[in-house]
């Protein structure tokens, strides 16, 4: 599919989302101001896209007839809920953005994703065949590199790097492994697996705050005591899906979650500092205070 065609899908999108409710006739008001083109879309063109949007992005766009035929979307809920379309929705309305801004090159500033792209391709070509992987894999806790077969599962991103959920047959066990410590990779034609049926990898990383899951740590409700201030931050963007806040008044909020708390959950905690303590479960409070001691130490004689 050419690309300035789904460009056109995520702007037709986008304005329908952004109005409510909108006629065809507003649509191509805004399709002429905005420069899209120097005609306005005609009526079969726009239907096309329509249906091509739907489909692309799961969405439901309805007419209401009353007072002037206007389109909204059915499922406005599908736009703010995660996943691969909305991902994507996203993803190409920011690109479209950003080409549009070409002249504040200098002034946009991004963040590198430390991954291999090139391996990113291969592995997903792998897993529509359902195709075994061999790769090269150096961890950031050993000083050499092993090569093995995999099962490709799935894939993450987290924190700005790519992930592989796979399952290595000499471990007997899922395994996940960073793209960027992937230094060799080749796909085993011939050599297919079999996805397990009872295996979705949404549910896989639930009870998990990050890209550490499948362990066998059992979810718990966890209590955090939260500053007024970084609040705002956790009601804006929350940690987890079971995310509540039971309690707020002028000084400090309460949220519980309902998680596996593992390392990459703790380094969170402790990346706000002050801002954020613990409350409960009581083993993990002892845990991150005796993190923070071990912290202390590294500093109270300067």
């Amino acid at each position: 599919m050419a690309k300035n065609l789904i460009n056109k899908y995520v702007w037709l999108v986008e304005t329908i989302y952004k109005a409510g409710r909108i006629t065809y006739e507003e649509i191509n008001e805004k399709w002429l101001d905005q420069d899209m083109d120097t005609k306005p879309i005609p009526i079969r063109t726009f239907h096309k896209w329509k249906i091509a949007a739907e489909e692309m992005f799961n969405l439901v766009i309805e007419c209401e007839r009353k007072g002037g035929y206007h389109y909204y979307i059915d499922n406005k809920e599908e736009v703010k809920r995660g996943g691969l379309r909305n991902w994507l929705l996203n993803t190409i309305s920011v690109s479209n953005l950003l080409l549009d801004s070409q002249s504040l090159k200098d002034r946009i500033l991004l963040e590198d994703v430390p991954s291999g792209q090139e391996g990113l391709a291969l592995i997903l070509e792998a897993m529509k065949t359902n195709t075994q992987l061999r790769i090269t894999y150096q961890s950031y806790w050993r000083d050499e590199s092993f090569t093995f077969n995999v099962h490709p599962y799935c894939v993450k991103l987290f924190k700005q790097r790519w992930y592989l959920i796979a399952f290595s047959p000499n471990l007997d066990r899922i395994m996940i492994y960073a793209l960027d410590r992937i230094f060799d990779i080749c796909k085993l034609d011939g050599e297919m697996f079999t996805m397990p049926k009872n295996l979705y990898p949404e549910d896989f990383f639930y009870n998990y705050y990050g890209i550490i899951a499948g362990t066998k740590r059992k979810p718990e409700k966890v209590k955090l005591k939260v500053s007024a201030g970084q609040a705002n931050y956790l009601r804006s963007l929350p940690l987890h899906d079971t995310q509540e806040e039971i309690e707020e008044n002028e000084e400090y909020s309460i949220f519980t979650l309902r998680i596996c708390p593992e390392y990459d959950f703790y380094q969170e905690i402790l990346s706000n500092g002050e801002d954020i303590e613990v409350l409960e479960p009581k083993w993990m409070r002892e845990e991150i205070g005796e993190m923070i001691h071990r912290m202390w130490n590294k500093y109270k004689n300067d």
